[in-house]
């Protein structure tokens, strides 16, 4: 029987990523996703006080894992990473780089073999209120919800691939999964589906324009594409305080099992399950 580990938006926590270091060794597990927003804000590190501080994919993530895989040899875990919308697109080629090391999969639009699966990766998610506009796209049409930023407008950290005023996530996993038999496909995602137990946003009693704001904000072209072509497994992260509402970290959705691995607590949330039984995961909070 073989072990996975989920996680998702760490945003550069480096107490979290010890912790989450510790427990790969101690489970040794088969394979790690990592499901967005993995970097802090403004992208340094510091070790300590006198320091300068640097880049923390080169400087933190990258060494790291490094010692991990120096430690563990032959029991290092496949890693599947894709970036979330806080995180500057400008860091993909560090990513990409240190992939090359062996170190992760990078795994934006990508597929790759897991033991008896296929792991595909995503990490746009629909427009939000924020202004980095690298991982948004429109989500089915060029409808934003009240309060939210077009992905026209905002800031972006490097050139958009593809149109941004016409692109969206339904063509997008159109053009991922093609054809695909996903019975036994794995989605690594940042959005969650929307209008699910993974999608509910703090946003209660909230008026944009006397108009009310949709407290589900997740994806609804991940929904359709979920429902439609029901692949094995998704996982999914971006909004934290929804386990803590719908007390929910995962759900059925047809044949889908899907997970999220956000979680607004101080600590660290590891999903962890097998390659035998989805439904039997358990949420590890050190």
């Amino acid at each position: 029987m073989k072990q996975y580990f989920f996680v998702s938006d760490l945003h550069g926590n480096v107490s979290k990523y010890e912790k989450l270091f510790l427990q790969i060794e101690k489970d040794k597990p088969r394979a790690v996703f990592f499901g967005g927003d993995l970097l802090p804000a403004g992208l340094t590190y510091r070790a300590n006080s006198k320091a300068e501080p640097v880049n923390f994919v080169d400087g933190f993530l990258a060494p790291e894992f490094i010692k991990l895989k120096n430690k563990l040899k032959h029991d290092y875990p496949e890693v599947f990473v894709i970036l979330g919308n806080d995180d500057p697109r400008k860091e993909e080629a560090r990513f990409i780089h240190h992939e090359k090391e062996g170190l992760w999969h990078f795994m934006h639009m990508k597929k790759a073999p897991l033991d008896d699966f296929v792991v595909y990766g995503y990490g746009m998610v629909p427009p939000t209120p924020f202004l980095l506009k690298d991982w948004e796209r429109y989500d089915v049409s060029r409808y934003v919800d009240p309060g939210c930023v077009h992905p026209t407008d905002g800031y972006r950290t490097v050139d958009p691939d593809g149109d941004v005023e016409f692109s969206t996530i339904r063509e997008d996993l159109q053009t991922l999964a093609g054809n695909d038999d996903l019975s036994k496909a794995i989605f690594l995602f940042h959005t969650p589906p929307y209008k699910t137990m993974l999608d509910r946003a703090g946003l209660d009693g909230v008026m944009v324009d006397h108009v009310p704001v949709d407290v589900h904000v997740g994806s609804i072209a991940v929904k359709e594409f979920i429902e439609a072509r029901e692949p094995m497994l998704t996982l999914h992260g971006h909004i934290h305080e929804s386990s803590r509402i719908t007390g929910q970290w995962k759900q059925k959705i047809g044949k889908t099992m899907a997970y999220s691995a956000a979680y607004e607590g101080v600590g660290l949330a590891i999903i962890r399950f097998t390659d035998r039984c989805f439904v039997s995961a358990e949420r590890l909070n050190l």
